[in-house]
Formats: structure tokens, sequence, C-alpha cells
């Protein structure tokens, strides 16, 4: 399994995976050819650290959006922000995404961030737990 810097041509199945539960089912629009709003907004994300992650035979099969928030307080502090973490449906279950914590937790270090946070849907109970687990604790 390996880390890396996602690209345009990852676009198509990381919205794959973000559309395959519940919610995203809701407020998604994952078809082929996928609408331009994913590539202008990938465009934008892309000049953070987003990744994704890919099994040995290079099939994405997770994803999570990294990126860094500076700002003047804390004496000019950085917060890390992880958003859209999914996995992709027969992977989950197999500490993938632990690891993916892990990489998250060491990359905000090494950007000296002084917090390190998520947000996820209430109505996501499993996700929370698995957060919860982590050492992420509910603050809003």
């Amino acid at each position: 399994m390996k880390f890396r810097k996602a690209t345009t041509k990852d676009v198509p199945s990381i919205v794959k995976m973000i559309a395959d539960d519940n919610l995203g089912k809701l407020r998604e629009n994952y078809q082929d050819p996928l609408p331009q709003t994913y590539y202008k907004a990938f465009e934008n994300i892309n000049k953070d650290l987003n990744q994704v992650v890919e099994n040995d035979q290079t099939e994405i099969i997770g994803t999570l959006q990294l990126s860094y928030l500076q700002y003047l307080t804390y004496q000019g502090g950085i917060r890390a922000q992880i958003e859209a973490v999914r996995i992709k449906r027969e992977f989950r279950g197999k500490g993938i995404g632990k690891l993916m914590f892990q990489w998250a937790i060491e990359r905000a270090k090494y950007k000296n961030a002084h917090v390190l946070q998520l947000t996820t849907d209430k109505s996501r109970p499993d996700a929370i737990l698995f957060y919860e687990k982590l050492g992420f604790k509910a603050s809003h």
C-alpha cells in the first residue's frame, strides 16, 4: 500500500467513493462523464496535500483530504483539517483507515500544526466511533 498525491485522473474514483454511502448518495452527482464542478474543486484543493491510497495493483482504495489552515492567531499557527475520508467498500474493516490517519497525524506533526481536527456528520455513528478510538474527541 502506498500514499501519494492525488491527480486529476483520480477524481472520478475519489468521487465514486465519496458517493458510496447513505449521505453521499443524497448529495453527490457521480456519473460518467463526471460534472466539471468536481474538477474545478479538485484544482483548488490540490494546491494542498490531498491524498489517495493505492494497493499494490495501483487501485485507489482510500482517500482523505488533508489541508492546512494558516492563520495569525497562535503566533501564526497552523491548523490541520481532515475531510472526505473514504475507504472503498470492499477494503473497509482491514485497518486501512487507521493507517491513513496515522499518516495524516504524522504529516500534521511534520508541519507543526498545533491542532488536527476533522468533521463528520452526526448520522455516521460508525465513523464517530472509529474517530473516537483513534483519540479524537467531539468538541462542537
